[in-house]
């Protein structure tokens, strides 16, 4: 049995259980009551990458809750493609939900096509260049604060620069440094407390420990924060270039001229943000790591941003030239997607890959599990910029989804592409970034996205 709610999304009124999905095979190492939430916990990603050995469909419990994991290419890309079917929804997003409420990136299908429509003008390729002279002012400022030899930890500094530049691009000059500031750290407690939360059921998802309060308190926060930025732009009237001003703007001619609403407004700054830092701070860290173990691949990047840039700031005029650092970047989100594990929600009885999928069950996907698969990649975790060569066999068809896929792909794609690439660029044309002894070991650490966690180096110019 199921129910719509008055949004429009499917309930589950009796829960789907794991019978209802007999015909998925199970995933092993299931244990009583709490299923796969230990190996879960323990090491997601290992757990992930063992799944395809058992079906392109995977069932895991989460609990007593069954979660149907695709691990299929072919099959992902379908579910993606028909979000009327296989709408958002699932554990990930109703944790996302607790924050960003109906944004973009969240609201359930009914609401989507109208969204997608107003917020499309603020992410215009006309738009992009402009955003980019700002990208260039705020990389300029951060990384030329550096000091030589003095040890940076990475993920800390590529946060400062991935936040003032979404900061800049969002509100221009409405954001005061301090509030800015608590809005990066409100925002860092909610990307590591995502999956942490995914993974406690109720009730101990509503218990007063640290965690949660200290999650809460950052929600709260963040609302408020956004709340009194779209007032004061709204009571000012005057465009200034930034996003904020784009979606205040924003009109429907489909839906009679009407505007956003200040939620509605307030939702998708808060995905834009959250989006725009921690996930791109995590690539960037993980670019610089990376080329720091691979220095033959460091070397041809020096020579491409020197060639390129001749010692002039990266500009969005740059980016074409720029084709290693791109390559770069794909190779990055390849080994560390950074949406790398999503749910939906099923809305109709239906099947998938031959299997009968009942309304209410929750699907997964992972990006993190098909770019991993040594069936579609070669060597898949080495890491190889040239893979990405048009002049080399490319990957499969639907094999690569940093961004997802649909009419549900990331409407910042573009945007998010060209920060990591100035920002590589940028870095590497000033600076050579080595590990600091005993700091050579780095541990993917799985949250909204997936961290380097402790990732300390040493700076030196070139």
């Amino acid at each position: 049995m199921h129910k719509t709610t008055p949004k429009g999304r499917i309930r589950s009124t009796t829960g789907v259980r794991g019978r209802d999905l007999r015909t998925i095979p199970l995933a092993p190492h299931a244990w009583p009551l709490t299923g796969h939430l230990v190996p879960l916990a323990r090491d997601p990603l290992a757990f992930l990458k063992s799944l395809p050995a058992h079906g392109a469909l995977v069932r895991v419990h989460m609990g007593p809750v069954p979660l149907v994991v695709i691990c299929d290419p072919e099959l992902t890309h379908q579910a993606l493609v028909d979000d009327r079917v296989f709408d958002k929804g699932g554990p990930v997003f109703e944790r996302f939900r607790d924050v960003l409420g109906d944004g973009l990136s969240s609201c359930p299908h009914h609401a989507h096509r109208r969204l997608r429509r107003l917020a499309q003008p603020a992410f215009h390729s006309g738009r992009l260049p402009g955003y980019a002279r700002t990208m260039t002012v705020c990389l300029e400022e951060v990384t030329g604060s550096w000091m030589p030899g003095r040890p940076l930890d990475v993920p800390t500094e590529m946060m400062s620069v991935t936040s003032q530049v979404t900061a800049a691009t969002l509100f221009s000059e409405s954001l005061p440094a301090a509030e800015r500031g608590q809005l990066i750290d409100d925002v860092k407690t909610i990307a590591g407390g995502v999956f942490r939360r995914m993974l406690l059921v109720p009730p101990l998802d509503r218990l007063p420990t640290p965690g949660n309060r200290a999650y809460l308190r950052a929600r709260t926060r963040l609302r408020h924060t956004c709340d009194l930025v779209i007032a004061e732009r709204r009571a000012d009237g005057t465009d200034h270039g930034d996003l904020l001003s784009a979606l205040v703007a924003a009109r429907d001619p489909e839906d009679g001229g009407r505007g956003m609403t200040d939620a509605e407004i307030s939702d998708t700054i808060l995905t834009v943000f959250l989006a725009g830092t921690e996930t791109t701070a995590s690539t960037l860290a993980w670019a610089l790591d990376l080329l720091a173990r691979h220095p033959e691949i460091e070397q041809r990047l020096h020579t491409e941003v020197d060639t390129v840039l001749r010692g002039n700031p990266a500009t969005h005029a740059d980016l074409p030239r720029l084709e290693l650092t791109e390559r770069i970047i794909n190779e990055t989100l390849r080994l560390y997607p950074q949406g790398w594990f999503l749910t939906r929600t099923v809305t109709h009885d239906t099947h998938l890959g031959g299997h009968p999928l009942p309304a209410g069950a929750s699907l997964a996907y992972s990006p993190y599990l098909i770019h991993h698969r040594p069936d579609l990649y070669n060597d898949p975790e080495t890491f190889d910029p040239d893979r990405w060569d048009p002049k080399r066999p490319q990957p499969p068809r639907h094999a690569f989804i940093p961004f997802a896929t649909g009419a549900r792909k990331c409407i910042g794609d573009t945007f998010a592409m060209a920060e990591a690439t100035l920002a590589l660029a940028t870095i590497t044309a000033r600076w050579r970034l080595k590990h600091l002894p005993g700091h050579h070991r780095t541990r993917p650490v799985p949250g909204a996205s997936i961290g380097p966690g402790e990732l300390r180096m040493q700076p030196t110019p070139r």
